[in-house]
């Protein structure tokens, strides 16, 4: 009889034990990050984002950002490529942008942000204005060109980028760092043969995209990709600049450039990728 009990008292101590056990697995299971627990097990519906408002349609198909810290310059020769092309367009200063919501950017094709100084463009642009740029390319599907200045606002950056190329950031192409600001250089094409371009500190690309051309070191100078729904195309060097732009040692040939820039405005404005590295 002794043996019975001390038989059946293990027995039921082993099952407190196990219980005890058991109980603790569960009461540590991961993500329990609160000191509160509850008798049943939470479950979390999964985060469904909130629908998006129709695009308003926009009465032309480009916007062309003309604000604080955009080359008059560049901006005027990109609305000359415009012109010739027969593609319509407005343009937005930084507090027409600042006042644009979503829904308004969804209704264009493409945004161009111009050469210029990044820095200043991007400290001129609150985070309103910027976050409904990359939810317009995420969601609504709206493409993205930006020239030097637009190509590296367009990337990650401490000065209230775009990054619509999820954290990769931008340095300058080498001839910065030999102390050369501005000079004719010869980008390699995928799609053919070689061009003399106007570079203005511009950025190389490398870690982004897929490679339209490269600088003569290999480095990218114009990439594409999607981004969302969007598509997105940067270039560091201005094919769009006029032959009032050379200075002296400059061979560079405007009309075959100015061509090229109408090509990547095309592709970028239908979402049609160019030939690739």
């Amino acid at each position: 009889m002794f043996l019975f009990i001390t038989s059946t008292t293990s027995v039921l101590r082993w099952i407190a034990i196990v219980s005890s056990l058991v109980i603790a697995i569960i009461l540590a299971g991961c993500g329990s990050g609160s000191g509160s627990q509850t008798s049943q097990p939470v479950v979390l519906a999964p985060a469904i984002p909130a629908a998006l408002p129709p695009a308003i349609p926009a009465a032309e198909p480009v916007l062309l950002y003309n604000g604080t810290g955009t080359s008059p310059s560049d901006v005027v020769a990109i609305e000359a490529v415009l012109r010739t092309l027969g593609i319509g367009y407005t343009t937005a200063s930084s507090s027409q942008l600042e006042a644009t919501s979503e829904a308004q950017l969804g209704g264009y094709n493409l945004l161009i942000v111009p050469g210029g100084n990044s820095i200043t463009i991007g400290e001129n642009l609150s985070a309103a204005a910027t976050a409904p740029i990359r939810n317009a390319v995420a969601q609504y599907g709206v493409h993205y060109l930006g020239i030097c200045a637009g190509a590296f606002f367009g990337g990650y950056s401490i000065y209230n980028g775009l990054n619509l190329t999820s954290g990769v950031f931008f340095d300058f192409y080498n001839a910065e760092f030999q102390g050369i600001h501005l000079e004719a250089v010869e980008i390699s094409l995928a799609s053919g043969g070689p061009l003399d371009v106007y570079w203005n500190d511009g950025p190389q690309m490398s870690g982004w995209g897929d490679v339209v051309a490269k600088y003569p070191d290999g480095t990218p100078a114009i990439v594409e990709g999607p981004w969302g729904n969007g598509f997105v195309m940067l270039a560091g060097v201005h094919l769009e600049a006029p032959a009032s732009w050379r200075v002296a040692g400059m061979n560079y040939t405007a009309a075959a450039d100015i061509a090229y820039a109408g090509t990547m405005i095309q592709a970028a404005l239908n979402g049609m990728p160019l030939p690739h590295f």
